[in-house]
């Protein structure tokens, strides 16, 4: 079964509130990705925005707290209104792509689900009702992470 977790979109201080997170909650950390980690011909990256966070992954308890920083290029994030995304990680990418399918049905889809440049199937949209959703499947982590 799939397990749902909290995403939050961050203006570049993403490392920031995810350390003070790990004050708050304590553990480790089981994933950050820079987005100079991600840079290419195919996905270039400003040298002003190598280090911030293109994804960072919390574990508390049962669930995972996930968040990264916009990039300039796609505006800031309205800190106001709705920052957040859950986050769904499928444990196959049949299940991904069940609920990736059944979910952004009469939503908008903002990046089809696909391969991901970090090597996760991953796809993102808003459902019908205005609700911003991920969903992602990573062999690696089986719906873990």
């Amino acid at each position: 079964m799939a397990l749902i977790n909290t995403h939050i979109n961050f203006n570049g201080n993403a490392e920031e509130a995810f350390n003070f997170y790990k004050s708050v909650f304590g553990g480790e950390f089981a994933l950050i990705i820079r987005f100079k980690d991600m840079s290419g011909p195919e996905f270039p990256i400003p040298e002003h925005e190598a280090n911030k966070i293109m994804h960072i992954a919390l574990p508390i308890g049962h669930n995972v707290l996930m968040g990264n920083d916009v990039p300039e290029s796609l505006g800031r994030v309205d800190e106001n209104e709705n920052r957040s995304k859950i986050s769904v990680s499928a444990e196959s990418r049949e299940e991904a792509d069940k609920l990736f399918s059944g979910l952004s049905a009469g939503g908008n889809i903002e990046m089809p689900i696909d391969d991901s440049p970090w090597g996760s199937y991953f796809g993102m949209f808003r459902d019908k009702f205005g609700i911003e959703w991920m969903v992602d499947f990573d062999p690696k982590y089986n719906g873990k992470v």
